[in-house]
């Protein structure tokens, strides 16, 4: 049993759990923006899953919004699912991008401005019939 102690590797104990409680707090601190900047999202997609619509909010009137969002879609168990889209404003609020269609699965959505000042999570069964996820800020 000593040996066995000795010759193995503790995954549940980081190398540098102070760089980790660093970007925690980062990510932390980018959902209390949103927050601080009232925003709210609606991700849908669309042309048989080929397009993300996003319809970016503000409670703020004086918010500029972004040219650009980040949405990224993270499967839960499968890392070679995940996409990362790169949606353009069309009009006042609305973001497109192109994506591949999404397998059946409940999905980790992230969107963000691409300086990654602010950000909004969500989980999504993402299937047409599912309708649209609304996303609003919140600091758990």
């Amino acid at each position: 049993m000593i040996w066995l102690a000795v010759s193995t590797s503790d995954g549940l104990v980081t190398e540098d759990y102070y760089k980790e409680g660093k970007a925690i707090n980062r990510v932390i601190g980018r959902e209390q923006r949103a927050v601080e900047l009232g925003l709210s999202a609606i991700v849908s997609l669309e042309a048989a899953g080929h397009l993300v619509r996003v319809r970016l909010l503000s409670a703020g009137s004086d918010i500029e919004l972004p040219m650009q969002l980040q949405v990224r879609f993270s499967h839960p168990t499968r890392e070679g699912f995940d996409q990362t889209v790169l949606a353009r404003r069309e009009s006042s609020d609305v973001y497109l991008g192109s994506l591949q269609p999404l397998r059946e699965a409940y999905w980790h959505v992230l969107v963000e401005d691409v300086d990654s000042e602010w950000r909004l999570a969500g989980r999504w069964h993402a299937l047409q019939a599912d309708g649209p996820l609304e996303l609003v800020a919140s600091v758990d």
